[in-house]
C-alpha cells in the first residue's frame, strides 16, 4: 500500500465545475470524474489521512478493497481499477463490470467487493479521497493460483530389486511456484525440481532417482505438493510394485519333540516367497544321492523308518525369472534309546546333585556348632610353681628350697579344660 498527497483541490474543483457546465448532460458526470482523477496524480502537501490494505485473495474467491478516511469532513471518495478507470464514485458505479458490487459507503469509508478473481484482476486499486488538497492511496491485489493438475509418473510400473528408477511429478499452471516434496512411506526423499513460467503461471517438475528394494514392495511414493492456496495436504502417489527372488524357509514338521532317532518318520517343509511366486520348488541332497525310500511331494521331503545311512545335508532349491535361492537342512540320526538313555542320565544326575547338596548343607551346620561351642569355652592354665622359694633369706637358699620343693613335690602339671 503505498498513499499521496495530491495537488490543490480548489483548482480541481475549478476545473471540473466549468467543464460539468460546458459539458452535455450526458457527459457531465464522466468527463468530472476524469478531471479529478487527472488532479489527483499531482502529489503534494501533508496531512495524509485515507488508508487501505493490500488484499491477497486465491483465484475464483472474493477479494475486498476498502478506502478508509481517519479523520472525515464528508469529502467525496472513489475507486479507480489499475487502468485508472472509476469503479466507484461515492455509491456510483460507473464500471459496468457487475462483479463489483457496494458493501459499505459513508464518509469514513467506502468498501468494494470483487467476485470470481482471476489473474486479470491482479494490480493496483486506488482510492482518491477529494479534500483540500486531494489525497490518494493504493492497494495491491494479489491472486493466488493453486495446481490446476498434479501428476505422478513412474518410469516402471514393475521394477526389479537393487534397480535404480526414475519417477517424477509436475504440477501444473500454479501461482506462485509450487514446492514438491517426496515421501516413501512416511519417509521423506529429496528430489530435484525445475520450474518454467509461462504467462505469469508456473510449472513445477520435480525428478526422484529411487533404488528400490524386496521392503518396497507395495510402498506407497508420495509426491506432495505446498503452495499458500492449498489448505491442508495436496498430494498423489503410485504404490511400488517390485519383484525380487524367492526366500527359502525349512521347517521340521516331524518329529515333533525334534530328536530323530532310528527306525522314526521325519518329515521337512519347504516355504518359499518371492514375486513373483516360485512356480517350482525342488528337494536335493548335498554331495550325495537321495535315500530311495525318500518320497517328495511339492515342498515336502518324507523320509520313514530312519536309519544311520539317511544322515547328512537336505536343500531345498526355489527359483522364479528374478533368480534362485536354497536353504539347507543337516540331518543327523541318533540311536534308538538316544532319548531315553539321555532321561535316565538325566535324572541320575539330578538324585547325585540333590545327595551332594545335602552333605555339603550338613557339614556346613556342624561347623557353625562346634565353632559356638568353643566360643563359649575358653583354655584356663593351672601351673603348680615349687613352694618355699619366696620365704628363702637369700637366693642361694630359695634355689635350695625351690629344688627340695621340686623333689618332694608332685611335677609341674598343666590342666587344660
Amino acid at each position: 500500500m503505498a498513499s499521496a498527497v495530491l495537488p490543490s483541490g480548489s483548482q480541481c474543483a475549478a476545473a471540473a465545475a466549468v467543464a460539468a457546465a460546458a459539458a452535455p448532460p450526458g457527459l457531465r458526470l464522466r468527463l468530472l470524474l476524469l478531471l479529478l482523477s487527472a488532479a489527483a496524480l499531482i502529489p503534494t502537501g501533508d496531512g495524509q489521512n485515507l488508508f487501505t490494505k493490500d488484499v491477497t485473495v486465491i483465484e475464483g474467491e472474493v477479494a475486498t478493497i476498502s478506502c478508509q478516511v481517519n479523520k472525515s469532513d464528508d469529502s467525496v471518495i472513489q475507486l479507480l481499477n489499475p487502468n485508472r478507470q472509476t469503479i466507484y464514485f461515492r455509491d456510483f458505479r460507473p464500471l459496468k463490470d457487475s462483479r463489483f458490487q457496494l458493501l459499505n459507503f459513508s464518509s469514513s469509508e467506502l468498501k468494494v467487493s470483487l467476485t470470481n478473481v482471476s489473474v486479470s484482476d491482479e494490480g493496483r486499486y486506488f482510492c482518491q479521497l477529494y479534500t483540500d488538497p486531494p489525497q490518494e492511496s493504493y492497494t495491491t491485489i494479489t491472486v493466488l493460483v493453486p495446481p490446476r493438475n498434479l501428476m505422478i509418473d513412474i518410469q516402471k510400473d514393475t521394477a526389479v530389486e537393487g534397480e535404480e528408477i526414475e519417477v517424477n511429478c509436475t504440477a501444473m499452471a500454479s501461482k506462485p511456484a509450487t514446492t514438491i516434496r517426496w515421501f516413501k512411506g512416511n519417509k521423506e526423499l529429496k528430489g530435484k525440481s525445475e520450474v518454467e513460467e509461462w504467462s505469469d503461471m508456473y510449472t513445477v517438475t520435480s525428478q526422484l532417482m529411487l533404488k528400490v528394494h524386496k521392503e518396497d514392495d507395495g510402498v506407497p511414493v508420495i509426491c506432495q505438493v505446498e503452495h499458500p492456496a492449498v489448505t491442508g495436504n495436496l498430494q498423489t502417489q503410485r504404490y511400488l510394485e517390485v519383484q525380487y527372488k524367492p526366500q527359502v524357509h525349512i521347517q521340521m514338521t516331524y518329529p515333533l519333540q525334534g530328536l530323530t532317532r532310528e527306525g522314526d518318520a521325519f518329515e521337512l517343509t519347504c516355504e518359499a516367497i518371492g514375486k513373483p511366486q516360485p512356480v517350482m520348488v525342488t528337494w536335493v541332497r548335498v554331495d550325495d544321492e537321495m535315500p530311495q525310500h525318500a518320497v517328495l511331494s511339492g515342498p515336502n521331503l518324507f523320509i520313514n523308518n530312519l536309519n544311520k545311512t539317511d544322515n547328512g545335508t537336505y536343500r531345498c532349491e526355489a527359483s522364479n525369472i528374478v533368480g534362485k535361492a536354497h536353504s539347507d537342512y543337516m540331518l543327523y540320526v541318533y540311536d534308538s534309546r538316544a532319548g531315553e538313555e539321555g532321561t535316565i542320565g538325566a535324572v541320575d544326575h539330578a538324585v547325585i546333585g540333590g545327595v551332594v547338596a545335602v552333605v555339603v548343607f550338613a557339614m556346613l551346620c556342624l561347623l557353625i556348632i562346634l565353632g559356638r561351642y568353643f566360643a563359649r569355652h575358653k583354655g584356663t592354665y593351672f601351673t603348680h610353681e615349687a613352694k618355699g622359694a619366696d620365704d628363702a633369706a637369700d637366693a642361694d637358699t630359695a634355689i635350695i628350697n625351690a629344688e627340695g620343693g621340686q623333689n618332694n613335690s608332685e611335677e609341674k602339671k598343666e590342666y587344660f579344660i
